[in-house]
């Protein structure tokens, strides 16, 4: 740790009195709603700092909200900057921002594509490289993408969606590597369906809600949605400077969907 690290962040933006993240200032991209937020919650809740970044950024919440486009190198770059002013230091980055794409490879044309992983994937690039200089002066340093079940099962009609999800999973495992030596852990949660605002307008968008939504929930084995607030425990766990041997893996949040194989009775 360099002395241009404050030994503990500004009282700016949200923060517990103590917790494992006490004196740490953590950035959520997408912070401003849904999973994002409730990571924000949660990790303040344990003592952190946060600065919520999103498109919409709330001004009025607990957090510090910063106005960031993650598809945006120069928008990534301003928002980063004005954590660092404002905050003193960065310590955590959980880059959960993202968009949602139905379809097959037949039903998305290259522009469907060229968005998708704008934001999917080179938006946490471009968020991660942005902040590792403050990252590299930190004590307990830690990186948290959000991937995805689609990575690793075959999801219907979420080609572009699961695509971007499974560079995703395997980018964790890249940075975890090049970025070990420097004490930066690198780490990936994978939700399942997730009872999110996105889900809830492809409910909303299906002819029957009611029947879609049983469908999305049978095929969990814990026959039920995941919540915003289980993929943050997650998300806490894999930021916390008490998880130092935890490295480049995918913790999934799926109520079993990848791993059990369960008899329908």
């Amino acid at each position: 740790m360099t002395d241009t690290v404050p030994q503990t962040a500004p009282s700016t933006g949200s923060s517990g009195s103590s917790g494992e993240f006490a004196g740490l200032v953590a950035v959520v991209t997408g912070g401003a709603s849904g999973i994002g937020l409730a990571i924000a919650d949660e990790l303040a809740s344990r003592g952190a700092t946060v600065a919520a970044l999103d498109l919409r950024p709330s001004t009025d919440g607990p957090h510090l909200g910063v106005q960031c486009d993650v598809a945006d190198t120069a928008s990534v770059n301003a928002a980063i900057a004005t954590v660092v002013e404002k905050l003193g230091r960065i310590d955590i980055v959980v880059n959960n921002a993202g968009v949602g794409a139905a379809g097959t490879v037949a039903d998305n044309d290259d522009d469907e594509w060229l968005r998708v992983l704008q934001v999917n994937v080179i938006g946490m690039a471009r968020v991660s490289r942005a902040a590792l200089p403050y990252l590299r002066q930190s004590p307990s340093a830690a990186i948290v993408n959000t991937g995805s079940i689609a990575a690793t099962v075959g999801i219907p009609q979420r080609a572009v969606y699961s695509t971007s999800k499974g560079a995703v999973h395997a980018l964790t495992r890249a940075m975890a590597c090049d970025h070990l030596a420097e004490g930066i852990r690198v780490n990936c949660v994978a939700p399942g369906t997730a009872d999110t605002p996105w889900v809830g307008r492809l409910l909303d968008a299906a002819a029957d809600p009611a029947a879609e939504r049983a469908a999305l929930e049978a095929r969990q084995p814990h026959g039920r949605l995941v919540s915003a607030a289980e993929v943050a425990q997650a998300v806490a766990y894999l930021a916390s400077p008490l998880a130092r041997s935890t490295n480049g893996v995918a913790l999934a949040v799926d109520g079993g969907m990848d791993s059990l194989r369960p008899r329908q009775n």
